[in-house]
């Protein structure tokens, strides 16, 4: 790793020198211990936001609150990005500067007090956004409504199992087990619990997508359970859109509203499930586990569940769709 220097800040505009400090960056996430994600998350924000300043003629050494108050603007207006997604992008760019400091490369770290300022909702301003819960009914209408084997495939494993979006993605076919109607997901930061289960319904769909599957491939040897049109593993940014498309599709997501609560995301499908689950009285510990939620308290790792005791609270409780 190429050690940042003052001279990386200084001199005539360069805009490797911005992409050169954010690659010594990420360096240090990785050291540092951070996720693949967050270091994937954190140097896409920060590209951005350097791929702003490049049009600018500016350096990450000429941003102020002025400059601050511009990308702001390109995000909100230019780049239509919510709110909550703006905060993540300048808890990015404000971690960044962290790290420059800590380096001695910059001495000031002009976010936080800019945060503070303008990404903080008020209460007589704003209603507390919250995720869209999608009734029963319309989460039917949604995978029903869904043609493609794949993407109904998708939206049905997302419902059935409030998987996150890249414990979905990371999915092999030899994760899947028929016998018992489960899927051995990998290892994740946050996930405790690593078998999930699926029902009758789901496993209709997913025989009728491994099906078609070999259609997509690219390569025989691909073991991902999802692929995309190019025959390789689906990735992030398709499962998002085909989630949003289909949504639209019936009225569920509104594309020129900026509130949360008027867009289907990934995670509104882990809302759906953890809340019908609830509903149909399954005990808070089984919901957990189901969930893969990280054990925050010493006495949780002592709390052993029956696994099979476990499925069947599971095919009890999860909502049936009539999915064809």
């Amino acid at each position: 790793m190429e050690t940042v220097t003052q001279d990386s800040l200084e001199g005539e505009f360069n805009y490797e020198h911005n992409i050169d400090l954010i690659e010594d960056y990420l360096s240090d996430c990785l050291l540092r211990g951070y996720s693949p994600e967050t270091i994937r998350t954190h140097g896409s924000r920060l590209r951005t936001m350097a791929s702003y300043l490049n049009k600018k003629r500016l350096t990450f050494k000429d941003v102020d609150k002025f400059v601050l108050r511009d990308i702001l603007h390109h995000l909100r207006k230019e780049r239509e990005i919510g709110f909550k997604t703006q905060k993540h992008y300048f808890s990015a760019l404000s971690s960044f500067y962290r790290y420059l400091n800590f380096e001695e490369v910059h001495p000031i770290n002009p976010v936080p007090a800019f945060k503070a300022h303008y990404l903080k909702r008020y209460k007589n301003n704003y209603a507390k956004s919250e995720y869209k819960l999608i009734s029963v009914e319309d989460m039917a209408k949604m995978i029903n409504s869904t043609i493609n084997p794949r993407d109904k495939a998708v939206l049905t494993l997302f419902s059935k199992t409030g998987i996150r979006r890249g414990e979905l993605l990371s999915i092999d076919i030899d994760d899947v087990n028929w016998e018992n109607q489960s899927i051995k997901l990998k290892n994740k930061r946050k996930r405790s619990n690593k078998t999930v289960f699926f029902d009758d319904e789901t496993a209709i769909i997913l025989h009728r997508w491994l099906k078609t599957r070999e259609n997509w491939l690219a390569d025989p040897a691909e073991k991902a359970l999802f692929i995309g049109d190019k025959g390789k593993r689906l990735n992030r940014h398709s499962v998002y859109a085909l989630v949003r498309k289909r949504a639209q599709a019936v009225g569920l997501d509104d594309p020129d509203s900026d509130r949360l609560e008027d867009h289907v995301s990934p995670h509104c499908f882990r809302h759906w499930f953890t809340t019908n689950l609830r509903r149909n009285k399954m005990p808070r510990e089984f919901i957990k586990e189901l969930r893969g939620d990280s054990r925050k308290e010493a006495i949780d790792i002592y709390d052993h569940i029956d696994h099979e005791e476990l499925r069947k609270a599971y095919l009890t409780a999860i909502p049936r769709l009539g999915i064809v």
